[in-house]
């Protein structure tokens, strides 16, 4: 009887010991599995600043955005983004809703981008006035990406605010 009851604590305590070493081991490659998954998606954080609804407070937000082979992709998908508007409900986007990219540039470490038309009107939700907004996006590209030497943002054709967004780049 001694013997069986020994054997079985034995085997009982090999048991608890192993169950945490096991557990151990399957975090392990888990975390392991999920550090690689990380680097073979190749995702940065970008930052994004919107205004508040109610009190057009500067907000900021993080976001993963796929990285690619091409600056200029980049910058178009983080300029795509911007468009798109903020994720949280407080916040308001920067430019009117129904505004899209119509081109994007990227050249000698400027960034030329055109917006649509519809980037003239002023966003239905609340937040800067047009001067301030595409300040915002701008500075959200050169912030994002520090190759970026230049922006120069367009609506419809029409450079948008030449003089002040030059003296920009002149006093960096």
């Amino acid at each position: 009887m001694s013997n069986s009851v020994t054997l079985f604590f034995k085997t009982l305590g090999s048991q608890i010991i192993r169950k945490p070493v096991r557990r151990l081991l399957y975090l392990c490659v888990l975390g392991l599995f999920a550090f690689c998954e990380f680097l073979y998606i190749g995702s940065d954080r970008r930052t994004f600043v919107f205004y508040t609804i109610k009190d057009s407070v500067i907000t900021v937000e993080d976001r993963m955005i796929p990285r690619t082979g091409s600056k200029e992709t980049d910058i178009r998908r983080y300029a795509e983004e911007t468009l798109l508007g903020p994720i949280s409900l407080d916040s308001a986007p920067l430019i009117a809703k129904d505004t899209t990219l119509e081109s994007l540039l990227f050249r000698d470490g400027v960034v030329y981008a055109d917006l649509s038309e519809q980037a003239a009107l002023p966003p239905l939700e609340g937040g800067g006035d047009l001067y301030h907004n595409l300040y915002v996006f701008n500075m959200g590209i050169r912030r994002n990406f520090s190759y970026v030497r230049d922006v120069r943002l367009f609506i419809a054709g029409n450079e948008a605010f030449p003089e002040k967004f030059r003296a920009l780049s002149l006093n960096e």
